[in-house]
């Protein structure tokens, strides 16, 4: 049974990693919402995963599973063909905002899934009591 805690809180940290990164992403397009030329940033996760899931396919009906940690698979990617403001800057303030708020609820939720597995441990640490 330990083995499945060890997974679930690695796959919990790599989630929280990747949403810790994502909040700085924003924060930086938003804090260079006025700053000439500038080019807004993202995070991309899902489609990394989905390329790696990919390349390890043998059949197109097979998906080989890997004891990589797929949530270490996410990069920072610049928005090249976008402008939005007559300075050249990409950014869309709403947007980010957006971004930020959907990040921050789902940081969160990582945050108290977290805090349950823990009180989790300290109810059978304790006997159950």
């Amino acid at each position: 049974m330990m083995e499945w805690y060890d997974s679930a809180f690695q796959t919990l940290e790599g989630a929280l990693n990747f949403a810790t990164l994502k909040n700085r992403t924003i924060a930086n397009n938003i804090a260079n919402v006025d700053t000439p030329d500038f080019k807004a940033k993202g995070v991309r996760f899902k489609n990394v995963l989905h390329q790696t899931l990919e390349a390890k396919r043998t059949h197109p009906r097979h998906i080989e599973f890997s004891s990589e940690d797929p949530s270490q698979k996410y990069q920072t990617y610049t928005k090249q063909h976008t402008t939005y403001n007559h300075n050249g800057n990409n950014v869309d303030i709403d947007k980010e905002m957006s971004e930020l708020a959907k990040n921050q609820i789902y940081y969160q939720g990582l945050v108290d899934r977290i805090n349950g597995k823990f009180n989790n441990l300290e109810t059978v640490i304790r006997g159950g009591k």
